[in-house]
């Protein structure tokens, strides 16, 4: 069952048909080849069974604040108050693209939308300031990143949802984790200029009293982050009203900046139907594999293959990562997540491991395939802000970052508490 869900995958892939389409074959192709009941039978109440859940309607708010915010000039204030404050360590702006995409990270939900609205904002200043394209382009992908690991992130959303976890729980573990990732890119960074100074540009200073000034632009982000995040742990709100009081919180903040427009609140609302639409096609599609999978024994065989192979928690653990990487390489995030979910998941816990840790665990590990070729997402969205150049260029760029990815991957596993310190101790 697994060979042919395997092998099916990517072949549907390979045709270019859209991953959520995929997922509905594969789950016909297991109930026609592996299953003694008619499971597509139960195929109308399951989908709106799905569709219905009102966790799921975090995830169109999450999308359209964070389009609110790119397309009413507010990441470009953002990105200019940031050089401020970092661009004076080895490095300079390098630090601002990985910052900002930090900021961004948390407001926005996707790394996409991260990588893309930083990418269009610093690319312009890299030539003129004699940055190294690799080391500059590769920043942004690797910031990018951030977006599905820092809250509030869409990835952990849909991991909550087919996990039946604790989604404020997912949130709380992701923060710690994100933050010392964007530390490490940024170490990184300061290392590789060390070294070689000219990859770096040049360093500038600001007077403090310029400094200063350019943190009012920061608060009103700041605020918003509080809010949304803020309002879920004190437990005024649910995530998806905490969604809806970032959307609110961001048509304030557009307003202030005197950005809203009616043609910016169209291009929202359709770049958000777009994108929630195409999640919902594959968070449905997932959720019929989902049951066809469980319903033919899938969950049970495999435990009683590995409890059969005598490899320990450990082992499984590295077994499960190499294939997550190996995977990361030709399969696209999100459908990479939902697809693997069904099978890995109930494995892993069985194994003794608990499930907010390991969401985290697989979102480090679908980070590194944004920012492995050849379908690395990010690795495009950064190569047509550029306009000119190599993509191969942003490829070798994010080398370092994985590195530091790898050790992040390497740290949660010998130190679990790294993600379940904030959700233990605000239980």
């Amino acid at each position: 069952m697994i060979g042919t869900v395997s092998i099916g995958l990517l072949a549907l892939l390979s045709l270019s048909i859209p991953v959520g389409i995929v997922l509905f074959l594969l789950g016909f192709g297991v109930d026609w080849f592996f299953s003694p009941f008619p499971l597509t039978k139960g195929l109308g109440n399951l989908v709106w069974s799905t569709s219905n859940n009102a966790t799921l309607i975090a995830i169109p708010f999450f999308v359209l604040l964070g389009e609110i915010l790119v397309r009413s000039g507010v990441a470009t204030r953002t990105y200019a108050a940031l050089d401020r404050w970092v661009s004076w360590l080895p490095g300079g702006l390098v630090h601002a693209n990985v910052a900002t995409a930090t900021m961004f990270s948390a407001i926005s939900g996707s790394s996409v939308a991260t990588a893309a609205t930083v990418a269009t904002v610093a690319m312009p200043q890299a030539n003129k300031l004699g940055y190294d394209p690799k080391l500059f382009s590769g920043a942004i992908a690797a910031g990018g990143t951030l977006g599905i690991m820092i809250p509030p992130s869409i990835n952990l959303i849909v991991y909550g949802f087919l996990t039946q976890s604790s989604i404020p729980q997912l949130f709380l573990a992701g923060l710690l984790p994100g933050l010392l990732l964007a530390l490490g890119f940024m170490a990184i960074t300061v290392l590789i200029c060390l070294v070689r100074p000219e990859m770096g540009g040049t360093r500038r200073f600001f007077a403090p009293v310029e400094m200063l000034r350019a943190l009012f632009q920061l608060i009103p982000i700041l605020l918003l982050f509080g809010a949304i995040i803020g309002t879920i742990y004190k437990g005024w709100a649910t995530p998806t009203e905490a969604a809806a009081v970032g959307v609110a919180g961001a048509f304030a903040i557009a307003s202030l900046f005197g950005g809203i427009s009616a043609e910016m609140i169209r291009e929202s609302i359709v770049g958000t139907i777009k994108i929630t639409s195409m999640i919902m096609l594959v968070v449905i599609g997932a959720s019929f594999l989902n049951f066809t999978l469980a319903s033919a024994g899938l969950g049970r065989e495999l435990s009683t293959f590995l409890e059969s192979l005598g490899m320990s928690p450990l082992m499984t653990i590295l077994v499960v990562v190499s294939i997550y990487i190996v995977l990361g390489f030709f399969i696209e995030t999100l459908s990479l997540m939902v697809v693997t979910i069904p099978i890995i998941v109930p494995l892993i816990v069985a194994q003794g491991y608990d499930v907010v840790w390991f969401g985290i665990l697989m979102i480090v590990l679908i980070e590194m395939a944004l920012i492995s070729p050849p379908v690395g997402l990010n690795l495009y969205v950064v190569q047509g802000a550029r306009r000119g150049g190599k993509i191969s260029e942003v490829m070798l760029g994010t080398i370092p970052f994985v590195l530091i990815m790898l050790l992040m991957v390497a740290a949660l596993i010998a130190f679990p508490g790294i993600a379940l310190f904030l959700p233990t101790a605000l239980q």
